[in-house]
């Protein structure tokens, strides 16, 4: 059951503060809860409940959504978020409370609740309704600003730039599109052929002695040769640098446990399998699936396979190859991010490795869904500029960034003129790169500590409204500073007027 807040908006003087004072309105957190569109989410968020009369009474939305915001803006966990929202009444104004209170509003065990409620979808719509409305406000002082068109019409229509066909090929294509891919790792141990047998034999025995409980005194409880195993598994674990040999041993070797031990349940836990609980049950089915991946990876000497499993806890992730420097292969989830203007949108959000270049198409027409006309320029890295997205892009008369095809011309201005531009969209790209490294060391998408494949989606779509958030801050204080400097008027310093 959800009661409708009619009062999502409260202004900071109208927080109570039983100590005394007012809340600052030039805070952060307060400029902020003004750049959220509150009452949108929550009509949005009742019709995504089905019947919002049923069930308990849920927590208000700003109070949910607000509580994820701060946990990733803080980079804390679950406890320490509720803890900071306790100790400052700038958090609690943000959350949608109208007075400051000295216990927890909440506890800690519900945020589980609130990622599961917004979904990466909705998420996602939350950030294009916040850049929406920030792009529109720009624009809105920007035609302020500028000066009037002696042709009747304003600068940004083209209306004094040229003939009719030329205001509509500017109207029919605006603005660059940055694109690039990035994986957000998961927080999950880097992932070896044995250890994966190891820890799913370790599960399995703990499954034998639930499911052998029972039977304590009655009958003989099966060999699962536990000792042996951890045994050969700690001598290899220890060596600092085994070979191929001592490791396609170990790794028999651990078949071999699990393969028995998976006969073992399966012959205990005939008709009894709802006395596991429900974490055993799901590790059981993972396990099995692991056990198939590995035997046929050692059978076929393979080193890959479709659908990976890399984690018995976490069973969505999947290995993404990048190729860094730092790290050949990352494990978590591949995104596809879009710059425009300085604000990053997400498009694709994949647990499985796909060819970002093949995706291309799928941003420039998210683009013209969002802003009704196709970007004057796309930069992107090498791996987008294949003969089929050179063709789409020529075809829809966008500039695709990097050099074209065939042989340089002979004309040496025009060469000079080719590498300007080359070395131009190669310097505005790196906008995104930034983004990347923005929402990877400030915004937690270096290392997504949340379990489950829904939830950990939701913090991912966080970050980059975080990201986003952050931007319009950023301008918000430029904007302070330029009308300061220029437009406060300064003191004169007399010791220097000699």
């Amino acid at each position: 059951m959800y009661t409708h807040n009619a009062n999502q908006l409260i202004m900071p003087d109208e927080f109570f503060l039983p100590f005394g004072g007012r809340l600052n309105p030039d805070n952060r957190w307060v400029i902020m809860s003004f750049l959220i569109p509150w009452a949108e989410v929550e009509s949005d968020y009742i019709k995504r409940l089905g019947n919002p009369k049923e069930g308990s009474k849920a927590y208000p939305v700003r109070l949910a959504l607000g509580s994820l915001i701060i946990k990733e803006k803080m980079g804390l966990s679950d406890e320490e978020t509720v803890l900071a929202i306790t100790e400052n009444p700038y958090l609690q104004y943000f959350i949608g409370l109208h007075e400051f209170q000295m216990e927890a509003p909440f506890d800690s065990s519900s945020m589980t609740h609130f990622r599961k409620r917004f979904n990466a979808d909705f998420i996602n719509d939350i950030n294009e309704r916040i850049v929406q409305k920030q792009q529109a406000t720009s624009s809105e002082k920007r035609s302020q600003n500028d000066p009037p068109d002696p042709d009747g019409g304003t600068p940004s229509s083209g209306g004094s730039s040229g003939t009719k066909g030329n205001q509509e090929t500017k109207k029919y294509h605006q603005g660059k599109l940055l694109l690039d891919a990035t994986c957000a790792p998961s927080d999950i141990a880097y992932p070896t052929d044995v250890g994966l047998l190891n820890k799913a034999r370790e599960k399995l025995e703990k499954m034998i002695d639930t499911l052998h409980a029972p039977f304590i005194g009655k009958q003989r409880k099966p060999r699962t040769y536990r000792r042996r195993a951890k045994k050969q598994y700690l001598s290899l674990s220890k060596q600092r640098k085994p070979g191929k040999e001592k490791i396609q041993k170990a790794i028999h070797q651990q078949l071999g446990y699990v393969g028995r031990n998976l006969k073992h349940v399966m012959k205990l836990g005939k008709g009894r399998l709802h006395v596991l609980s429900n974490r055993q049950y799901r590790d059981l089915l993972v396990i099995q699936e692991l056990y198939r991946q590995q035997k046929m990876m050692f059978e076929t000497e393979s080193m890959s396979m479709d659908d990976r499993i890399v984690s018995i806890n976490q069973p969505h992730v999947r290995p993404i190859v990048r190729g860094k420097a730092n790290a050949r292969t990352e494990f978590g989830a591949k995104l596809s991010v879009s710059v425009i203007d300085g604000y990053a949108f997400l498009d694709i959000l994949s647990w499985d490795s796909y060819h970002e270049g093949k995706r291309l198409q799928e941003s420039v027409e998210k683009y013209k869904k969002r802003y009704g006309y196709y970007p004057e320029a796309i930069l992107a890295d090498t791996i987008y500029r294949t003969r089929e997205n050179r063709a789409y892009c020529k075809r829809l008369g966008i500039r695709l960034s990097g050099p074209k095809l065939g042989r340089p011309s002979k004309d040496e201005q025009i060469n000079a003129a080719q590498k300007q531009i080359e070395r131009q969209d190669a310097s505005e790209r790196n906008a995104i790169e930034g983004k990347f490294g923005e929402g990877k060391r400030r915004y937690g998408l270096g290392l997504i500590q949340t379990r489950l494949r829904q939830t950990s989606e939701t913090a991912i779509s966080l970050s980059l409204i975080l990201m986003n958030i952050g931007k319009i801050l950023r301008d918000s204080f430029l904007a302070f500073l330029f009308v300061f400097y220029f437009f406060v008027p300064k003191r004169k310093n007399y010791a220097f007027n000699i």
